[in-house]
């Protein structure tokens, strides 16, 4: 189906992909994986002509066409789900829009995907996981006999994910080929035949998936033992309440919230899909209107309109969609770091750019970022490497109270690592850390306590003894109450 020989891409000096050369036969899954700026999604781009290729070549059966699910959304927000699904290859009858047909062949799909979404509705007022559910729905066009998927499932939940493990496995069976890219290494040897290895942009090798377990998966990409995961805890108790909020609501989406968060805590907050967690975040921060209830900031009361004020009373906000509210792409990484903050680097009207440049050096050593030019841009760079540049510019705001919304989503093992280090660490300076996130192991292996909402509410904390994936779950579900 696929052949690559000696594929090479360079930026300036620094080669993203040195040499590489595979193949990918009929009717078979290959896993590709790597840690952050390892060459995979530049990998991908090449295939799809996205980006030229520095040498090598690409060689295709004849006939083969290509469907591409990218890591960031491709998607065109003013139109509706089924009008991207479409976009460039369009239904017509009589030299028209048959819009009729794009309509019903959506539906149908969203149907064979199990998704909830209205095609008539714009992209814009869709979120994360419907979006992606778009992005499905796209490479679900029956011409396709080679699927290239970037990071598919990382805003999915187990219930998604099954369905489109479903959807891949019948793709495959028809004969289809399937480059899978992820960073869930349990998920690449369940759906993969074979994983393809790349550390720093050379091939490592391949194996078949049945061979490896996810630990060995690392220790390839890395190229070296990973100790635990996840950093000891804080010895030393939280101190006073930062951040004090009574009955929170906003819209349909955040109804009854009261929590409290401390100095030097790392609270997590759980949650199925749509219980208001990110919701929850977005009115904190002054980005969605609050309809009722209270917040206190080191016990002033504060009603926030916009983040800006936020961001003056000490808080910060690491969003679930980089892409869509957390980083500017056609920004460079030091534009982008010191763009919230940029008032500090001003002086009578004019931009202090080498001390810019110096913060931004900081950074990029500070988070290992890739490549380590502040100068490049963010489109440049791996999804990982742009969540670290995400994080920066959130810490170059000197905050007391710091959101992080799915702060490891698209991140390998070793940069995954490396974010729970550095949440720790604000921890210990005395910052108050508020950890939303899909993953059960990540909230447990980083919060003492967890706060578990439901349709907008909260549903309970749990802590010490408690605190165990089966109790958030039940939680979550609303098999227990608080």
């Amino acid at each position: 189906m696929l052949c690559v020989e000696n594929l090479t891409k360079c930026y300036d000096a620094e080669k993203a992909l040195d040499d590489v050369s595979l193949t990918l036969g009929a009717g078979r899954i290959l896993g590709l994986i790597g840690e952050n700026g390892a060459g995979k999604s530049t990998f991908t781009k090449c295939l799809t002509g996205a980006v030229k290729p520095t040498s090598g070549r690409i060689i295709l059966e004849p006939g083969v066409s290509i469907g591409w699910i990218p890591q960031e959304f491709n998607l065109v927000e003013h139109l509706t789900a089924a009008e991207n699904i479409f976009l460039g290859r369009e239904k017509s009858r009589f030299g028209f829009l048959d819009r009729h047909a794009m309509r019903k062949e959506a539906k149908r799909r969203f149907a064979r995907l199990r998704a909830d979404i209205d095609p008539d509705r714009p992209v814009a007022e869709l979120s994360p996981a419907e979006k992606q559910m778009v992005e499905f729905a796209k490479a679900l066009d029956e011409s396709y006999r080679l699927l290239l998927m970037d990071e598919p499932t990382t805003i999915l939940n187990s219930d998604e994910t099954a369905r489109l493990f479903g959807i891949m496995r019948e793709f495959k069976a028809a004969g289809g080929s399937i480059l899978y890219i992820s960073h869930k290494l349990a998920e690449v040897r369940e759906i993969c035949d074979e994983v393809a290895v790349l550390r720093d942009g050379k091939l490592v090798g391949i194996a078949p998936a049945s061979e490896l377990d996810p630990a060995e998966m690392a220790r390839r990409m890395v190229g070296r033992e990973l100790s635990r995961m996840f950093p000891a805890p804080l010895e030393n108790p939280p101190g006073e309440a930062m951040l004090e909020v009574e009955h929170l609501a906003s819209g349909e989406a955040v109804r009854d919230v009261s929590f409290s968060l401390r100095s030097g805590e790392i609270l997590g907050l759980a949650g199925l899909a749509g219980a208001g967690r990110t919701e929850t975040a977005e009115a904190l921060m002054g980005l969605r209107r609050i309809d009722g209830g209270t917040v206190r900031v080191n016990g002033e009361m504060v009603r926030f309109r916009r983040p800006s004020e936020a961001v003056a009373a000490g808080l910060s906000y690491l969003p679930e969609d980089r892409q869509g509210s957390g980083i500017l792409p056609g920004f460079s990484i030091g534009e982008n770091i010191t763009l919230v903050s940029l008032a500090r680097y001003c002086c009578g009207g004019f931009l202090k750019r080498g001390e810019i440049r110096r913060a931004a050096e900081d950074y990029v050593r500070e988070f290992r970022i890739k490549p380590a030019r502040p100068e490049a841009l963010l489109s440049e760079l791996s999804g990982g490497n742009q969540q670290k540049v995400a994080m920066a510019k959130g810490l170059d705001t000197r905050p007391h109270i710091f959101i992080f919304d799915e702060p490891t989503r698209g991140v390998d093992v070793g940069a995954r690592r490396e974010i729970y280090e550095f949440i720790r660490e604000l921890a210990g300076r005395g910052v108050a850390c508020l950890l939303i996130s899909s993953d059960m192991e990540e909230i447990l292996g980083m919060c003492k306590t967890v706060m578990v909402m439901r349709g907008g509410k909260v549903a309970g904390f749990r802590t010490g003894a408690q605190l165990t994936q089966e109790e958030l779950m039940y939680l979550a579900i609303g098999v227990k109450e608080a």
